[in-house]
């Protein structure tokens, strides 16, 4: 007496067909559909996103911030011979010190998501089941995570170099995140709108040319034109937020007001990254 049952049989007959030298059924074999897997949360799939993105530019990006961080140095020392002290010596500081966060966050970004786009890597994310906004977020945060230690050893150079207050430091850890969202989302809209891959490197390359020259040198000294343009740039507000802190007696009201309008401009640089992201996606 054997103990397979009827199901077991005729469920192991369903699987591999029909015996050799026997009639196929006639009509379709009915098979139930295997459902499908629940779609990726947003959270869990940035986490994902973002550290796959910080191991892999993890070794081709860190010599990267080094090259941004004595680069902005540099601008240091040669302002050094032009700036005394004062307000254009807090504006030298600041600017080049956000500047390794525009290195980074802005130009590498629109480098990298113009190459994944003219290489074909946006099939591969489109594949997967995660929110658009995840792969954006994730790429973005992966990238301003190197910036932190060149700010700040860029920052402490510069307090050094113009006998600046070191107290307000502490600020770094609201500029650099809010400023780097918003450089980060620019840069990667402009790799994804970017038609070629060569145009989206030359945008990344004026967009840090433009938080140079509109970040490091002091308002004081520019044009009213210039002085307006400044204003369109998000990384302006990060550092008006910054250099405020070394006044002795910073107010902290408009630092406060800095930094929430950098952090607005970084939701929507990141909204339109992912709005870029999904138009990409599907040509």
């Amino acid at each position: 007496m054997s103990d397979r049952t009827p199901g077991t049989v005729a469920a192991v007959a369903q699987a591999l067909g029909p015996m050799p030298g026997t009639a196929a059924p006639s009509g379709p074999v009915s098979r139930p559909a295997a459902p499908l897997a629940p779609r990726a949360r947003l959270f869990p799939a940035l986490a994902a996103v973002y550290r796959a993105q910080l191991s892999r530019a993890r070794v081709s990006r860190i010599p990267l911030l080094f090259v941004a961080t004595f680069q902005s140095v540099g601008i240091m020392i040669l302002m050094r011979g032009v700036v005394d002290g004062g307000s254009e010596a807090r504006a030298v500081v600041a600017g080049s010190s956000v500047l390794v966060v525009a290195f980074v966050a802005l130009n590498l970004l629109a480098q990298y998501f113009g190459q994944l786009r003219a290489g074909g890597g946006l099939d591969h994310y489109a594949t997967l089941p995660v929110p658009p906004a995840s792969v954006v977020l994730g790429a973005a945060a992966a990238y301003a995570s190197f910036t932190l230690p060149g700010t700040l050893v860029t920052a402490v150079f510069g307090c050094v170099l113009f006998g600046l207050p070191m107290s307000g430091l502490w600020i770094l850890a609201a500029v650099v995140p809010l400023a780097g969202a918003a450089l980060a989302g620019l840069g990667a809209a402009l790799g994804l709108l970017a038609p070629r891959q060569e145009l989206a490197t030359l945008a990344g390359q004026l967009g840090m040319s433009a938080a140079l020259l509109l970040g490091v040198l002091p308002p004081e000294r520019m044009p009213d034109v210039i002085v307006w343009a400044r204003d369109l740039l998000p990384s302006t507000y990060g550092v008006e937020a910054f250099a405020r802190t070394f006044a002795p007696h910073p107010h902290w009201t408009a630092v406060g007001l800095d930094l929430g309008v950098c952090g607005a401009v970084g939701v929507l640089s990141l909204a339109v990254a992912t709005w870029a992201y999904r138009r990409a996606a599907v040509r």
